[in-house]
């Protein structure tokens, strides 16, 4: 079964993503971990499988424990999680964040919006990253 990785510590934020997936009509399972040890986890699971269930990674850069441009390095180098598409949804604006999540080939990088209009529309983009690594999403 199909999956998408959320991973953040803001529980607010949570349920903003869980909302624009909801209104775009993503209707992929979310599996949220809220630290950088449990996503390392998660992704060992995900390692262990035959085919991939994750479909999408949503990782935001502040991460307790382990920090989001760490868990990019590890999952670009292991070769069965390295074609996974994720998307860096952070409070960085940081230019040094930006170039070193695109060298280590992040799908996109997007700074969270500061209302939640803008965070609504996110659900978007998920949906067409979703869309190009073939997994299905329905209409509303």
């Amino acid at each position: 079964m199909s999956k998408i990785l959320l991973a953040e510590d803001n529980p607010a934020d949570v349920f903003l993503i869980r909302t624009a997936l909801e209104e775009h009509g993503v209707k992929v399972p979310l599996e949220v971990v809220a630290d950088g040890t449990e996503v390392f986890e998660a992704l060992r699971q995900e390692e262990t499988l035959p085919v991939h269930q994750l479909k999408l990674i949503i990782l935001d850069l502040n991460l307790p424990r382990h920090d989001g441009i760490e868990i990019l390095q590890r999952l670009r180098d292991t070769e069965q999680l390295s074609t996974i598409p994720v998307v860096v949804l952070t409070s960085s604006d940081s230019p040094r964040d930006r170039i070193v999540a695109s060298q280590l080939g992040a799908t996109r990088y997007l700074r969270k919006p500061s209302n939640l209009d803008q965070f609504l529309l996110l659900g978007s983009v998920f949906k067409e990253v979703l869309g190009q690594s073939g997994t299905p999403t329905e209409k509303v």
